[in-house]
C-alpha cells in the first residue's frame, strides 16, 4: 500500500531519505535557516557591505561565524579596503587584528595600505604597518602609499611614512618621488611647506629630477614657493 504521506507521482525514494524529511526536528531547522538575518548568511558580500558601512559589530559577528576575512566582491575589494575608502577605523583595525591583507589589490589597483596614504587615514596607515605593509608595493599611477599623501599634504601620514623605511626616491610613472610631487601638485602652503621639510630630515634626493631632468629647486621657484626653494637650498639644491 503507498505512503499515505506521499504523492503517487513523487519519485522513488528510499526509507531512510523520506525518514529524515519528515522528521519535526529536521524541518524545524531548514525552517529557521531560512528566516537567519542576512548577516548571519556570512557571505563575503555581506560582510564587506558591513565594513564598508562601518557596522563592526556586524563585521564581528560575520567572522565569528567563519566568513573568509578576505573574500572578494565584484570589484575586487576585500572588507578592509572597504572599510578603509570610508575611513572606518575601528572596523579595518577588527579586520587586521583577524588577519585581513592589508596589500590585497582590488581592480584598479588600490589596497587598504595604499589608499590609507592616499586619503590620510594615517591610523589605518599605522595598522598596516604593523601587520605587515609592502612598502614597495604600488598604485595604478606606480606611486608608492608616500606619493599621494605627500601630494594630498596630508603632513601626518607622511610623518609616518618617512619613518617607515619606504623608499623616498621612487619613482612613479610620471617620473616624479615623493618630492616632486609635494612642489608640483602641492599648494606650496603650510602642509606642503613641512612635507618638503620631513622629506628632506629624512634623506630624500634634493636633486633627483623629473623626466625631463627638471629638479625640484627649479619646479619650486618656477612656482614661487619661496619657503620650499630656502628649503631646497639649505639642503644643498642646485
Amino acid at each position: 500500500m503507498p505512503d499515505p504521506g506521499f504523492c503517487l507521482h513523487t519519485p522513488a525514494m528510499s526509507l531512510p531519505h523520506r525518514t529524515i524529511f519528515r522528521c519535526p526536528v529536521f524541518c524545524c531547522l531548514a525552517v529557521a535557516a531560512l528566516l537567519l538575518p542576512l548577516p548571519a548568511l556570512c557571505s563575503s558580500e555581506a560582510l564587506i557591505a558591513a565594513a564598508e558601512r562601518g557596522d563592526t559589530a556586524a563585521v564581528r559577528q560575520m567572522l565569528d561565524a567563519g566568513t573568509a576575512v578576505n573574500g572578494r566582491d565584484d570589484r575586487g575589494r576585500n572588507a578592509v579596503l572597504a572599510a578603509t575608502q570610508e575611513g572606518h577605523v575601528a572596523t579595518a583595525r577588527l579586520l587586521i587584528e583577524r588577519g585581513a591583507d592589508v596589500n590585497a589589490k582590488d581592480s584598479i589597483h588600490d589596497s587598504a595600505f595604499l589608499l590609507a596614504g592616499a586619503r590620510g587615514h594615517t591610523e589605518i596607515v599605522r595598522l598596516a604597518l604593523a601587520a605587515g605593509a609592502n612598502l614597495a608595493s604600488t598604485n595604478r599611477y606606480g606611486g608608492t602609499a608616500l606619493i599621494p599623501a605627500c601630494h594630498y599634504g596630508h603632513v601626518d601620514t607622511v610623518r609616518l611614512l618617512v619613518k617607515s623605511g619606504i623608499n623616498l626616491n621612487h619613482v612613479n610613472n610620471l617620473g616624479w618621488t615623493a618630492l616632486l610631487e609635494a612642489i608640483i601638485l602641492g599648494s606650496g602652503g603650510p602642509a606642503h611647506i613641512e612635507i618638503v621639510r620631513l622629506l628632506i630630515e629624512h634623506g630624500a634626493n634634493v636633486n633627483l629630477g623629473d623626466r625631463d631632468g627638471v629638479r625640484p629647486l627649479a619646479h619650486a621657484t618656477q612656482r614661487g614657493q619661496d619657503a620650499i626653494v630656502r628649503l631646497l637650498l639649505r639642503a644643498g639644491a642646485r
